[in-house]
């Protein structure tokens, strides 16, 4: 894996950059599309790239249990496996595996759990995470680490974050560098600005391809977590790649790229389209709404998408009322395709030292909720 920063806004911290891999290369920022199970919900690996979608993250943590990795490195790693010859990242199940919290428990050598799916009993420690991505054939590899919640005292965060950090070591250890791949560590520290710092300069210290801030969008406010990514991001290295996790609004993407934020993912942009709220220039809005009953336009004038090209904010109401999958595949290919774009005028506002101004404007015209 190769970083290349290519332009650092005037005016903000916002950059553009190009990560390099052995399945292509994509321009920075950008935000991914969530495939949990090997997929992106509701649309194919077709659709995804007539989008301009150019990498997609899985997850580790369910496809180890669902169908097992072993299954997918006899297929030929996960790329053959879901048909996608663009870029994959895999988390490495961390947060999934907190989210389960009455289903796991963390130990000093990895995380113990029960799979939410038949109950059955796994432990999963640093390097059987690493080595499970590296037989899925990922391109970018997240190291397993410790998930906490919101709010959470400073000295159980401070546990948690020795954990992380001994885990990174263990997984750097562990890793042959073969330019192909890359490995990202994880920041954690809660919202307490000592642990994220120290958090930094430890990880930076292991030396890693790549930088994700884990741990937020649990509960804190979005100032919050603002303050906090503001704060963090002033520590990392401008020679290698800034990751987010967690975030999928319009709005905070634009927020964060001026922090300095390379790349992005959520579930959010699809798990809303299925249930029929969609991004617009003008705002957020719900199709499913009365309002659109009798609705002739398009969900977006100002979108150039199948979707909006060929149909009527009347008629996406009628399919998702009657629970047609055609309804929640269309808005769905909207909300990503609007990302998409979003995230490519960005770049070239920041080519153009203006994305202080090109994030103004979007901001005065969009209303999301």
């Amino acid at each position: 894996m190769q970083f290349t920063l290519i332009h650092q806004d005037s005016a903000s911290r916002a950059r553009q950059g190009r990560i390099s891999t052995s399945h292509g290369s994509f321009h920075t920022p950008v935000f991914m599309p969530v495939g949990t199970q090997g997929c992106v919900k509701a649309l194919s690996p077709h659709e995804l790239k007539e989008i301009g979608i150019k990498v997609i993250l899985c997850n580790t943590y369910h496809l180890y249990l669902r169908p097992g990795y072993p299954i997918i490195k006899k297929i030929g790693g996960l790329h053959r496996f879901v048909n996608w010859n663009g870029v994959i990242i895999t988390d490495s199940g961390g947060y999934q595996i907190f989210s389960i919290s009455s289903l796991q428990k963390s130990e000093e050598k990895g995380v113990r759990f029960k799979s939410h799916l038949d109950g059955s009993d796994h432990f999963l420690t640093p390097e059987a995470v690493l080595q499970i991505q590296l037989a899925l054939g990922s391109d970018l590899i997240m190291v397993l680490d410790q998930c906490t919640p919101y709010p959470i005292p400073h000295a159980q965060a401070e546990k948690a974050l020795n954990r992380t950090l001994n885990w990174a070591r263990i997984t750097r250890h562990s890793w042959v560098k073969d330019g192909k791949r890359g490995l990202f560590g994880i920041v954690q520290g809660s919202t307490f600005k000592d642990l994220r710092k120290r958090c930094v300069e430890e990880l930076v210290e292991i030396g890693f391809d790549g930088y994700a801030l884990g741990g937020l969008s649990v509960g804190e406010s979005p100032t919050l977590r603002q303050e906090i990514i503001e704060y963090t991001t002033q520590y990392l290295p401008t020679s290698q790649p800034r990751y987010l996790m967690g975030i999928g609004t319009p709005e905070e993407l634009l927020d964060c790229i001026s922090l300095g934020i390379d790349m992005f993912d959520c579930a959010l942009p699809t798990r809303i389209a299925r249930n029929g709220a969609v991004f617009t220039h003008r705002g957020r809005i719900i199709v499913k709404n009365s309002a659109y009953k009798q609705d002739p336009g398009p969900l977006d004038p100002g979108c150039g998408c199948y979707t909006c090209k060929n149909f009527s904010r009347a008629y996406l109401r009628h399919l998702l009322w009657a629970k047609e999958i055609l309804g929640m595949r269309l808005t769905t290919y909207h909300n990503l395709y609007f990302l998409a774009r979003l995230m490519e005028h960005a770049g070239e506002a920041i080519r153009d030292n203006s994305f202080k101004n090109f994030k103004r404007k979007f901001r005065e015209n969009y209303q999301g909720k």
